[in-house]
């Protein structure tokens, strides 16, 4: 059914509705999987049986996931290594010629993406928290070329850093995506704290925003705000909190990201160009002391396509467009850290019809979900001994 939103105490009992249906509908479906955690183990979700299995295991704290066009993959953890997954799932030593990281906090080495034109010109993108002097940090990207086989990444370069840097710990983003007009989309926090956060509303900081740049890190052509004094020319939608999933939508060929809420309130948004998003103002979350922020909407700000009460800590987006499970394409993939889940949405446009939670008693948080290269969702755990799954598909038992 279409979420209409019409004020706070609608969104709560919405939320509480629909937490309560999807809870019937699923029970069953995921009545063994924190148990065994076994391959054999068959999920029978509402339209698709499936199973789990273990691709990697011994990543700590894996963050990003990215397919390279020979099979392997690249994966960050948190504390600024890279590793290199072999179709075996064995992991490489280490990739070296990272920069370092600043990993306090919510800090560290984040997503990775690999170039588009990547056979040719072997471009790996990175993002980080990167230090500063005194103490501050933020958000910064990166690229480097990769060395054949072996890992390492060469001529390693900053290309793009969040403006400006500030002592936090908290709230860094951040996804990179590349779009089909061949411009990038990387993603931001505001930093957390109260006296930053309220920086999401400024263009003339990059905190809580997407910002679009050309592939060698400059702001790209035709940006909302390029021409308007005072406003960084690299900034494509503003008033964002925390963006930790970000993907392009094949159905639209439009952005659409997630976002932390604070206690409450994570969002599905479809950034649009020079659009306002909203926080701190509007949100439909309180503060973790449970006091309010704001109301939940305001003329000139954006409501969100999707929201979560109470959050699941939205980490990751992919749109499924693989014949893997045929009864899910077009489907929406968000994995949750508060509530470790995989939400699958079910869209009609830019509606979200139906909301199915999957793997909630698998106990592990999902940082990060992509469709790989055949057909399959893969999913990185978020622990100190975290993995990198696989869902292969499989028939229900009668």
């Amino acid at each position: 059914m279409p979420f209409p939103l019409t004020g706070r105490a609608a969104a709560i009992a919405l939320a509480a509705a629909l937490a309560a249906g999807a809870g019937a509908s699923f029970a069953v479906a995921q009545s063994k999987v924190g148990q065994s955690k076994k391959a054999s183990e068959v999920v029978a979700s509402e339209k698709q049986a499936f199973s789990v299995e273990t691709v990697a295991e011994g990543l700590e704290r894996p963050w990003g996931v990215a397919f390279l066009p020979d099979g392997r993959m690249l994966v960050t953890e948190k504390a600024g290594r890279m590793r290199i997954v072999l179709p075996d799932g064995k992991l490489s030593a280490p990739v070296t010629g990272l920069p370092k990281v600043d990993a306090r906090g919510q800090g560290g080495l984040l997503d990775v993406a690999v170039a588009p034109d990547f056979a040719q010109t072997k471009l790996v993108y990175f993002t980080f928290a990167e230090a500063g002097e005194g103490g501050v940090n933020g958000t910064a990207l990166g690229r480097g070329r990769l060395a054949g086989n072996a890992p390492r990444l060469d001529d390693v370069e900053v290309i793009w850093r969040q403006t400006p840097k500030y002592q936090s710990t908290k709230h860094f983003g951040s996804r990179i995506v590349f779009a089909g007009d061949g411009m990038m989309f990387v993603t931001t926090g505001e930093r957390s704290d109260r006296e930053f956060r309220v920086k999401s509303q400024a263009l003339d900081e990059t905190l809580g925003k997407v910002v679009r740049l050309t592939r060698d890190g400059s702001p790209a052509a035709g940006n909302p705000f390029d021409a308007k004094d005072g406003a960084k020319p690299e900034i494509w939608s503003y008033g964002h909190r925390n963006i930790q999933g970000a993907a392009v939508n094949p159905a639209d060929g439009k952005l659409w990201t997630v976002e932390h809420g604070p206690r409450g309130g994570d969002e599905l948004n479809r950034p649009e160009a020079g659009q306002n998003y909203g926080w701190p103002v509007i949100t439909y979350g309180k503060e973790y002391s449970g006091a309010d922020i704001g109301p939940s909407q305001k003329e000139g700000m954006e409501q969100p396509v999707h929201y979560w009460v109470p959050s699941i800590g939205t980490s990751g987006l992919a749109f499924y467009t693989g014949d893997a499970y045929p009864a899910w394409k077009g489907s929406a993939f968000v994995g949750g850290l508060a509530i470790p889940t995989l939400a699958r949405l079910e869209l009609d446009g830019t509606k979200v019809t139906h909301e199915e939670r999957l793997l909630e008693d698998f106990g592990e948080r999902i940082r990060d979900v992509r469709q790989g290269p055949d057909g399959m969702l893969y999913l990185l755990t978020d622990s100190e001994e975290g993995r990198l799954l696989r869902l292969k598909p499989e028939k229900a038992r009668s």
